[in-house]
């Protein structure tokens, strides 16, 4: 795909894909929108939930940024994270280098770890610290064979339901509903009335929550019948 760099609101960087006319990231703000709907939303009550480890599902590798913000969070979290994302189009070097992230990623040590995160090898698990494992799936959502009640978080992050409707039907939300931990949570920047039913049918229960900055409403979703707390 063509993809041209955009620079967000809060100063981070995203990708815009003008056969989609779809970016990667909110324009108000990539880091922001990560840091809101992912890890504020999901990663840090699942954190808060256990003294075990916390077993992630991305959808949608991308630029790798919400793995790198669960990779930041990892270094100080009390427990292990082991974080597996599936991307069905990886993106080359040299986009990942034209995202100019050391303009607004400051420390050097992550700096070291977005290159080790791009760099790990495809389909295999790779320990990037002590308490972080990643796992990068060159493979379509629809088609990848999950590991049942494994999750206890997912980023659903593909794009818009009206230019990706096949990642937003009801048999998707249900093959990740049977690779949920019992109480997991599944996130999602999207707040359409389709996918919220979509997610109920499969099983899910639904909140709405407040949503990223330029965005009024949020959603997320938890396989069980408990309050989401």
């Amino acid at each position: 795909m063509q993809v041209e760099v955009r620079v967000t609101e809060d100063g981070s960087s995203t990708l815009y894909v003008p056969a989609l006319d779809e970016h990667y990231h909110s324009t108000h703000g990539a880091v922001q929108e990560a840091l809101h709907v992912y890890l504020g939303a999901a990663l840090e009550p699942a954190l808060a939930a256990t003294t075990g480890p916390v077993r992630v599902l991305e959808i949608g590798f991308g630029t790798g940024l919400n793995a790198l913000l669960t990779l930041q969070r990892s270094l100080t979290a009390a427990q292990p994270i082991a974080y597996d994302t599936l991307e069905k189009y990886p993106l080359p070097p040299t986009i990942i280098r034209s995202l100019g992230i050391e303009r607004y990623v400051l420390n050097p040590e992550l700096l070291e770890f977005h290159e080790q995160l791009h760099a790990a090898p495809w389909n295999e698990a790779v320990a990037l610290t002590p308490h972080f494992t990643v796992r990068k799936l060159h493979a379509e959502l629809q088609d990848f064979a999950l590991p049942a009640v494994s999750y206890d978080v997912i980023y659903f992050d593909a794009f818009a339901p009206e230019k990706q409707p096949d990642m937003w039907t009801e048999a998707v939300f249900e093959q990740l509903y049977a690779a949920a931990a019992p109480g997991a949570l599944l996130t999602s920047y999207c707040a359409k009335g389709s996918f919220r039913r979509s997610l109920k049918a499969a099983g899910w229960l639904i909140e709405k929550l407040p949503g990223p900055p330029g965005k009024r409403e949020m959603t997320r979703a938890r396989k069980s019948a408990e309050p989401i707390s």
